[in-house]
């Protein structure tokens, strides 16, 4: 096993189109790292020039604190899990797991012995005479993931491995890579646009916009503490609600932030970190979780709101409501699954105010202010 290092990496297509631009990142040996971000934004070519399968234009790539920019994939000693899975059509579920071991020159007896192991831990042994095309698309993927498996690489890269699954198997899948990755132990880093998969499968994300990275950190960390507006947005399902508004001092020492016909007192413990921008444009930012039935004490404030749609999902109910009243900003918010309303309902909700964001209108920046819990 061994941790990579990204230096200044950049990679730019005939000299002129960026598609990586000068990213640093440092992923720790064993540790499991999520890229995720939108199409194009660069988290696949980054990927890729990790695994060796593009060139690096700048900067350098370190495995194991070993320089490898110039080193032919086949040496690196990394396994890669295609979307497509990739597999070898013409051979067996048998043939597939162990012809990269074959290729090394590795002893039959020791592939038998690998090709057994992994196909029990995968749960694929009763496949193993079995070809691709006899194969559903679920038990395409854990043969592809046993292929990489089986060379005991000291990193594996998956690029996007669950998108060709159906909502409930890429749900079982998940939870079997987190499964995997405490078995092994090995440094997984793993591409996808789905804020699932990040959320619920890294110990780090490293979240990506048009060649560079916006933020990384721990799933929590970054869903509590949002870098600024893009990763507010981006992160989670529904987003955050993401508001015009302005900041204005509402007299002794007081100060609310003002969106639409809905006025949010910002907590004290706020006022200071807040204070400057008094007066100013702001871009509120308030998560849909965040908005309550019930009061919760100093904590929250009573809004108003006008029912637009309810969406019902089982186990929460997604209202769809203008804040402040007919005429606000469109706002979503989490209700319970036992909640309805009508559309052009008049609703008084309860805003937990610890939990609310504030973002430089002109940046998109975060405010940066006091963490609570």
């Amino acid at each position: 096993m061994a941790g990579i290092e990204l230096r200044n990496i950049s990679k730019v297509y005939g000299g002129s189109v960026v598609a990586v631009d000068d990213i640093s990142l440092e992923i720790k040996d064993g540790e499991f790292m999520i890229f995720l971000g939108p199409s194009g934004c660069g988290k696949s070519t980054t990927l890729r020039m990790i695994g060796g399968l593009e060139s690096i234009s700048k900067g350098d790539l370190l495995i194991g604190g070993k320089r490898m920019n110039e080193v032919d994939p086949a040496d690196r000693d990394i396994a890669i899990v295609f979307q497509n899975y990739a597999l070898y059509p013409h051979m067996t579920v048998a043939g597939n797991l162990g012809f990269g071991l074959k290729l090394r020159g590795v002893e039959k007896g020791e592939i038998a012995r690998r090709i057994k192991a992994i196909s029990t831990m995968m749960g694929i042994e009763p496949l193993l005479e079995r070809k691709p095309a006899q194969l559903s698309g679920g038990q395409r993927q854990r043969v592809a993931l046993g292929r990489a498996l089986v060379r005991e690489p000291q990193a594996f890269l998956l690029d996007e491995p669950l998108s060709n699954l159906d909502a409930k198997l890429r749900a079982a899948m998940r939870t079997e890579l987190i499964k995997l990755h405490h078995k092994v132990g090995t440094t997984i880093i793993h591409v996808t646009h789905d804020q699932i998969e990040a959320m619920t499968m890294g110990q780090r994300i490293c979240i990506m916009k048009d060649g560079h990275i916006i933020q990384v950190g721990a799933p929590l960390e970054v869903y509590r503490n949002p870098a600024n507006t893009f990763v507010a947005g981006f992160l989670a399902s529904p987003p955050m609600n993401l508001v015009a508004g302005g900041l204005d001092g509402a007299g002794q020492g007081g100060l609310d932030a003002i969106v639409g016909a809905a006025r949010l007192p910002i907590p004290q413990a706020f006022r200071q970190s807040y204070a400057s921008q008094a007066g100013q444009a702001v871009t509120v930012g308030l998560r849909p979780e965040d908005f309550h039935l019930a009061p919760m004490g100093e904590r929250s404030t009573p809004v108003t709101v006008l029912a637009v749609a309810v969406e019902l999902l089982g186990p929460e109910v997604i209202l769809v409501a203008e804040l402040g009243g007919a005429g606000g900003p469109e706002i979503m918010a989490r209700m319970p699954r036992d909640f309805l309303a009508r559309p052009g309902a008049g609703l008084t909700l309860h805003y937990d105010l610890t939990q609310m964001h504030l973002f430089d209108a002109r940046t998109g920046n975060v405010l940066v202010r006091p963490q609570i819990a």
